[in-house]
């Protein structure tokens, strides 16, 4: 008898003396895993995992027979819990093979899933009685009626938007965003200078792309900038929002966010951006259920560009409120560079007053007096304070039947009535520059606290 078939025996013996005993199911079922004995070595990770929910090693080994045995849906589900506590690079290589396989399902597996229980996907998992977590082979079955209906769905039988559905031209350039100039100089640096001086760029190590996480006061400009960054280089644009990536089913909502990076890449120079990033990159200590952190997870392996390379892809993020997002967003490689997007300056303001009232009759108007009336306004406030006075001019001009152009005290009296909306923000990140800032990540921001 050879010794592997020796060990097997004596560990065979072992589970019967010791059956609650978790190490030694999982001892066995690697054993059996290694002499090619699948069958019985799941019963005996699954055992192992039902004893020892924190089981990694076990847990590793029972998604890696699941997915061998193309049941990739129960491994990605085994695996999400796993990813949260630790994303072990072994890990993340199983759930990009799970994704990879979860939709690609053989014809008698389809033919099967008619005949099985169906219910919707659990909001959390636990591990049953079975070793899998509950719910999960019923969230299979009705993903596998679904796809015998409409298709794959997965990563791979994903079916990409095209553009321009999912990608546009914006026509604004920088010239169409007041101010901001320091800031628009960082861009280039990102992703316009790499295409017009590449061999400056290759000697030093540097590609085009990245990632660029702005934050700051809402209605500053931010997404504005992202859009007129796309325009400026003449690259394809994408806005991804929240209804873009989440989805009810255990896992579509990753193959989401995946699919539009694959869209993306594909047409690369290409400009992503996504807005109120932190719905989608929130803390992952914020989460009961492992369904958001496992978004969480795909969107960092998505900026890391582990399936795929990100040259030429730059991705804007942007945030009011950055300390509800993870951590892990912050480090280099990924939103490493955090630009903070102030209320515009009078020198801004004054720019921005006058992209606002071009093709309105405000040429009376004497917009730096504006300027210097409206301290801490942002952008989205001016572009109010414009609408006022002009709405007010709307309503005369149809009474008296006559065109009015817009005066200096129009403007101050539309200033007047509207608040500058900044102030509740700089309000609420007083304490995170004084007490959270041991990174120095709110540095710029401490010049505009009173």
């Amino acid at each position: 008898m050879r010794d592997d078939e020796k060990a097997i025996q004596g560990l065979r013996a072992a589970t019967r003396m010791a059956p609650d005993d978790a190490g030694v199911h999982r001892l066995l079922a690697q054993r059996l895993a290694a002499a090619g004995m699948a069958d019985e070595a799941h019963e005996h990770f699954r055992a192992a995992v039902a004893l020892d929910p924190a089981d990694d090693e076990s847990r590793l080994g029972l998604a890696r027979l699941l997915i061998d045995a193309g049941d990739s849906a129960a491994a990605l589900a085994v695996l999400e819990d796993l990813m949260a506590a630790a994303p072990t690079e072994e890990a993340l290589a199983l759930r990009a093979r799970a994704i990879s396989g979860a939709w690609n399902v053989a014809p008698v597996q389809l033919e099967s899933a008619g005949k099985r229980d169906r219910r919707g996907p659990p909001d959390a998992f636990e591990i049953g009685s079975d070793g899998y977590p509950e719910g999960v082979l019923a969230h299979r079955d009705v993903t596998l009626a679904k796809e015998r209906a409409h298709g794959p769905v997965g990563l791979e039988g994903l079916a990409p938007p095209e553009p321009p559905e999912a990608l546009e031209r914006p026509r604004i350039t920088f010239a169409d965003v007041g101010g901001m100039h320091a800031l628009k100089e960082e861009i280039r640096l990102k992703i316009i200078y790499p295409a017009s001086h590449p061999d400056v760029y290759r000697a030093y190590g540097q590609t085009a792309g990245g990632g660029v996480l702005l934050f700051g006061p809402p209605g500053c400009g931010k997404t504005h900038l992202a859009r007129a960054t796309a325009g400026e280089i003449g690259a394809s644009f994408m806005s991804v929002g929240i209804a873009d990536v989440l989805d009810m089913w255990i896992g579509s909502s990753e193959r989401n966010l995946h699919g539009l990076f694959e869209v993306a890449r594909t047409h690369a120079p290409a400009v992503m951006f996504f807005d109120e990033v932190d719905a989608l990159a929130a803390d992952r200590a914020d989460f009961r259920s492992t369904a958001g952190r496992a978004v969480i997870n795909q969107f960092l392996a998505e900026l890391d560009g582990m399936e795929a390379r990100n040259d030429g892809l730059l991705v804007i993020a942007a945030t009011n409120a950055p300390w509800h997002l993870d951590p892990a967003f912050l480090r280099p490689g990924r939103f490493g560079q955090a630009v903070f997007v102030p209320p515009p300056d009078p020198a801004a303001r004054a720019e921005i007053l006058s992209v606002l009232c071009r093709n309105k009759p405000a040429s009376e108007a004497d917009l730096n007096r504006i300027a210097h009336a409206t301290n801490g306004y942002s952008g989205a406030d001016l572009k109010a304070v414009i609408d006022r006075a002009a709405q007010r001019l709307l309503v005369e001009s149809l009474r008296d039947g006559v065109i009015r152009s817009i005066t200096t005290n129009d403007l101050l009296a539309a200033t007047a009535e509207i608040t500058p909306t900044t102030t509740e923000w700089f309000l609420d990140v007083r304490n995170y520059v004084r007490y959270q800032n041991q990174t120095g990540f709110y540095d710029a921001v401490r010049p505009y606290l009173k």
